[in-house]
This record gives C-alpha cells, structure tokens and sequence, in this order.
C-alpha cells in the first residue's frame, strides 16, 4: 500500500473553508481543526466580535483565519462576506454551514401549547436553520460552480430523524436541511461538476451553551429529567464533545470521500441505533 497516497487522502491545506456559525462552541472548534490541517478560514457569525475572536486565536497559531460579521438570512450580507473572502484567499474551497439554533417562544411546554405557538417564532426557527443553509449554499455554491471543485457540508441533527419532544419547529428544520444536502448534491453533481460534493453530519447531544440547562440543572449540574432520557438512549453513555465531530469533518471535507455525495452521517453515540429495548 501506498503511504504517500494514503496521508493524500486527508491532505486540505492550503484550502480555503467558509464556517457560518463560526463563533458557535461546536463550529469554532471546527475553524480550529481546519485551520490545524493548514486551510485557511473564514469565520462567519451574526456576531462580528466573536467570529474575530476565533480569528485571532487561529492567527496566533500561525494558520490564516479572517473574521467576518455575516447575517445568514441576508443575501447582500453573504455576498459581501464572500467579496471579502474572495479578496483575501482567492477562491472557496469548502462551505461549512453551522448557523443555526431554536426559540424557547417555539418550543412546547405546560404553559405553552402546540396550538398557540406563534407563527413569527416558528418562521424564525425555520428561517434561521433552512434558509440559513440553502442561501449561503446559493452564494458560495456558485463560486464552486464556476470553479467546477468544491464541497459543501451542512448540519443537520439527529431530530431530522428522530424528532424530540417540544422542538417541533427545530425538528422539521433540521429535517429539511437533511433533504436539502441530498437534493443539492445531485443538483451540484449533475448540473456543474461531478467535483462538487455535498454532505451533511446530524450530530446527537452534545452540551452547548443553548440546551445546557435542557439537559442539566442550573442550580446542582445535576442531569434534568430530560438529559437522563437522552443518555438512558445513547449507548455510549455520555453527551457529544465539540471534539467528536472533527474526524467526521475532515472525512467529508477531504478527497478521502471523494466516492461520497449526499450522505448524511450520524455522530451521535448510537443514539439513532438504539430501540431503547
């Protein structure tokens, strides 16, 4: 067996990635594995202080990162990100789409019924998660496009497949971004080049600053009646680290899946295996 082909497999660098979402706890710690493989990174967030905050921690470990503030949502937003971009790197190489997140106005509860949660909450959950992949796929899609190269990877969840309770909105938006990635992979492939992929990771729990206090208690740490739930399902026995998802990652975004398109790959501790019997 070949070693120099095989270490080619996972070699990126010099590349060029686009993260939305970037300042987010699991997309910066994707920025920084990019950044660690030697690709330059573009740090996109609503927040423009955070994602220069990532940034700068990329640059202080001498790889290039650039920190954009970017609305998901806002097409002029993304295309001057990407003019940005494109004058500091020269081309985009792969899109990362991380923005995304839930409302607790669009979430179930006793006090909170499915029948009167309110539509401009709902729309925003969708809105955020869904458009908030397909137009930065628009934007930097056609960039791949013209260059006949590239990869594209969104985040879904295992709610795609998997609804939790409460979440309706959530659920049906990541399951939407799951339908996405498959129908844009062909869309990709078939109309500009068989050199552009499209994939999609649907993580399981992991504890982020937004469900922290869903899964655990604020006051003892202790696990709520709901992560309890989730762990009594997820045979390995523990929520996601940021660091769980990085291996994936760098599968889809390298020319070791190059056979790979349309896949969305689950990285949840088994949760999406168990019957729960």
């Amino acid at each position: 067996m070949d070693k120099t082909f095989l270490s080619s497999l996972y070699d990126i660098s010099g590349k060029c990635a686009v993260v939305t979402g970037g300042a987010g706890v699991l997309c910066a710690a994707m920025c920084r594995a990019l950044a660690a493989v030697g690709v330059n990174v573009a740090v996109l967030d609503l927040n423009q202080p955070a994602a220069e905050t990532v940034a700068k921690e990329i640059r202080s470990s001498g790889a290039r990162a650039l920190g954009v503030g970017c609305d998901v949502l806002d097409r002029s937003s993304l295309e001057a990100a990407a003019r940005l971009v494109e004058a500091e790197f020269g081309r985009v190489d792969i899109l990362v789409n991380g923005a995304g997140g839930n409302k607790p106005t669009a979430t179930t509860g006793p006090d909170q019924p499915f029948f009167d949660l309110p539509a401009e909450a709902l729309r925003w959950v969708f809105d955020l998660n869904l458009m908030g992949t397909i137009l930065p796929a628009q934007v930097f899609g056609k960039m791949m496009a013209a260059q006949k190269n590239g990869t594209i990877l969104n985040l879904s969840s295992m709610n795609a497949s998997r609804p939790l309770t409460r979440i309706a909105a959530y659920s049906a938006a990541k399951a939407g971004i799951s339908n996405f990635t498959r129908w844009l992979a062909v869309h990709m492939a078939q109309e500009y080049s068989p050199a552009i992929r499209v994939n999609a990771i649907a993580p399981g729990f992991f504890q982020t600053e937004q469900n922290r206090f869903l899964l655990t208690d604020r006051e003892s740490g202790e696990l709520t009646a709901r992560g309890q739930s989730i762990l009594a399902h997820t045979p390995l026995n523990r929520f996601g680290l940021p660091d769980d998802l990085l291996g994936t990652l760098l599968w889809l975004v390298s020319p070791a899946s190059a056979f790979v398109t349309g896949v969305v790959v689950p990285v949840d501790g088994g949760f999406s295996a168990y019957s729960g019997v």
